[in-house]
C-alpha cells in the first residue's frame, strides 16, 4: 500500500480484527486536536513499520474520549536500506529537540546523542539525563507522526566520544560532516545494505581529538557544499541526499 495521506495515530498493538477502539492520549489528540468525526478516515500504526486504514464509526467524547473503528487494510512498509543513524551532538536549548524533529521528518531510522566536547548542553546521568533523553524520544515520535510515518526512529541513550567511536566500528559505513573535510558526500561509495552512521557535530565543532578518534575507528570526514549549515539542519539536509545517492527513495 501506498504512504498513508490519513493522519497517523500511533498504538502499541494493532487490532487483531474487523472493530477496534482507539483510546488515551491518541483519541484525546483525534477528538480535542483534529476534531475527528464519524465518517473520517485515519492510520493506526505500531511504530514499527505496519499500519492498518481505518474508518471513525462513532465518536465518545468526555474527560476519556474514545473512538469506535473500523478496521481495513494492512500493510507492512520495508525497511529503507540502507538504515540511516543520526549520531546528533547534544545543542543547547531546543536546538537538539529541532535537530531531531527535521531529522525524524527526513527519514532517519534511529537517532544517537553524543556527548560531543563541545556540546553545550550536558545530559549528566541519572533522572535529568533521563528527562532530556524522554523529550528527544518524544519529539521524535511526534515528527513520525507529522511525517505520516509508520516508523518511529528509536532515540538510544546517550554515548561520549568511545561509545561513538564503538558505533562507527559496528557500522556499514560512517561519515562525519565537516565543512573543512576534503571530500564531499556526492563523491563517496555509500553501502546497499547495513547501517550507515551520519556524525554531527555541536554548534562549536568537533575537535581534532575527537576527528582523530571516529576517523580511527573508520569514519570518514565529508562535506555536503559551501554552505555551513547549524547543528540543527544538517541531519536533514544530509538525508536528503542520502535519500537521492541511495536506493532509499527509489
Amino acid at each position: 500500500m501506498p504512504a498513508t495521506t490519513a493522519p497517523v495515530f500511533l498504538v502499541e498493538e494493532l487490532p487483531a480484527g474487523p472493530r477496534g477502539v482507539l483510546r488515551g492520549d491518541e483519541a484525546r489528540h483525534a477528538v480535542t486536536v483534529r476534531r475527528m468525526r464519524a465518517g473520517e478516515r485515519l492510520t493506526l500504526a505500531d511504530g514499527a513499520g505496519t499500519g492498518a486504514d481505518c474508518v471513525i464509526e462513532a465518536v465518545r467524547p468526555g474527560r476519556d474520549p474514545e473512538l469506535d473503528l473500523a478496521v481495513g487494510d494492512r500493510w507492512t512498509e520495508p525497511a529503507p536500506r540502507p538504515a540511516i543513524t543520526i549520531a546528533q551532538a547534544l545543542a543547547k536549548g531546543d536546538r537538539g529537540e529541532l535537530a531531531v524533529e527535521l531529522a525524524t521528518e527526513a527519514g532517519a531510522d534511529a537517532i544517537l546523542p553524543w556527548r560531543a566536547e563541545r556540546s553545550v548542553a550536558r545530559w549528566e546521568e541519572g533522572p535529568r539525563g533521563a528527562k532530556a533523553l524522554a523529550r528527544w524520544q518524544s519529539t521524535a515520535r511526534a515528527a513520525a507522526k507529522q511525517a505520516r510515518r509508520l516508523r518511529v526512529p528509536p532515540v538510544r541513550p546517550a554515548v561520549g566520544t568511545t561509545g561513538l567511536a564503538e558505533a562507527v566500528r559496528a557500522a556499514a559505513a560512517a561519515f562525519v560532516l565537516e565543512g573543512t573535510a576534503p571530500r564531499r558526500l556526492t563523491e563517496l561509495s555509500l553501502p546497499a545494505e547495513g547501517e550507515l552512521l551520519l556524525v554531527v557535530g555541536p554548534e562549536g565543532g568537533i575537535t581534532d581529538a575527537e576527528l582523530e578518534t571516529l576517523t580511527d575507528a573508520g569514519a570518514t570526514p565529508v562535506r555536503l557544499g559551501p554552505a555551513v549549515l547549524r547543528t540543527s539542519t544538517a541531519a536533514a539536509v544530509a538525508l536528503g541526499a542520502l535519500g537521492a545517492l541511495t536506493a532509499r527513495w527509489h
